[in-house]
């Protein structure tokens, strides 16, 4: 009797809350039909990863190799090295595209001219919106060993490089460029965190005699450092994801530049489109997808220890 009880209070809470809040519940499918479209029924494709996958026979009629393609994966050695550099280079993406981001937003902020401001931050802001393939073309203007502008005035200087040839100077070109294309934008979040400052402490601070290092470091510092941590968290998530739209167009096939920025997603691409191997390429996007489930709780948690609130669970 109590149980039926209990069922029908769910029911009538259930009921009185769609009738409250329905059109709210509304809004919310056509995000909800997206995420179930495209990003869960995508997951039954997993079990290609555990067969020997042909395009003729589709995934029902292709037959099951166990963990064959994992153990090919490993075997090969490839996969550490695609590993390892996606984590190196989305690191140093992660940490300089902060530091800049929080830098620029300080800067900002401390800028007391509302137009020169406003044309700066449109200026930082505008590269987020050019694509990677005409940045492709522009840094071509550049280095390329015979029309580029830096490697001539280099080889004049005496000091010839080819940059298509020397795997070791990308990982830094790569962080230059994610800086200029992404550092402007990620400081809008910065910014709008610190226009919610209450102005009364740095007032207080000023009758303190506090100079603006001091109140930089003392007072919009700390109370950034939470959206600081939120905002790298989601960036953690997505650690084992390399930015394939921007590596691809800057690097291509070029085979003397993998040991430094083969990344697993070109990595993945790459067998799909010259070994057909759909079942190999399956194993690599999922080994991807446990990597980063792991990396992403790891750092959440360590997160909830240094700073609850900061947390994403």
């Amino acid at each position: 009797m109590q149980a039926t009880m209990q069922t029908k209070k769910k029911k009538h809470g259930f009921l009185r809350e769609m009738r409250q809040n329905g059109f709210l519940y509304l809004l919310t499918l056509p995000g909800i039909i997206f995420f179930l479209v495209f990003s869960y029924t995508p997951m039954l494709g997993l079990v290609m990863a555990f067969q020997d996958y042909s395009m003729r026979k589709g995934v029902f009629g292709s037959s099951f190799n166990g963990v064959n393609n994992f153990k090919f994966l490993f075997q090969t050695g490839d996969i550490w090295r695609v590993t390892g550099n996606t984590l190196f280079l989305n690191v140093l993406f992660i940490f300089f595209t902060t530091l800049m981001s929080v830098f620029l937003a300080i800067l900002f902020s401390e800028v007391k001219n509302r137009k020169f401001k406003r044309i700066t931050q449109t200026i930082s802001i505008l590269p987020n919106f050019v694509p990677w393939t005409v940045i492709a073309l522009f840094l071509d203007a550049f280095i390329d060993p015979t029309t580029g502008m830096v490697a001539k005035s280099l080889a004049a200087a005496g000091a010839p490089v080819d940059f298509y040839a020397n795997a070791s100077i990308w990982p830094g070109l790569l962080v230059f460029l994610k800086i200029w294309q992404g550092a402007g934008y990620g400081a809008i979040v910065y910014i709008a965190t610190i226009v919610g400052i209450d102005p009364q402490i740095y007032e207080a601070a000023d009758i303190d005699g506090a100079t603006r290092l001091q109140k930089i470091f003392r007072i919009t510092l700390p109370i950034l450092k939470p959206t600081i941590i939120l905002m790298s968290l989601f960036s953690v998530g997505r650690i084992f994801y390399g930015d394939f739209g921007m590596i691809y167009a800057l690097v291509g096939d070029n085979s003397l530049l993998f040991s430094t920025t083969d990344v697993i997603d070109t990595y993945v691409y790459r067998m799909m489109r010259m070994l057909r191997n759909y079942g190999m390429s399956s194993a690599t996007g999922m080994f991807q997808s446990v990597l980063g489930f792991v990396f992403i709780i790891t750092v959440n948690w360590i997160a909830r220890k240094l700073d609850p609130e900061s947390a994403l669970f």
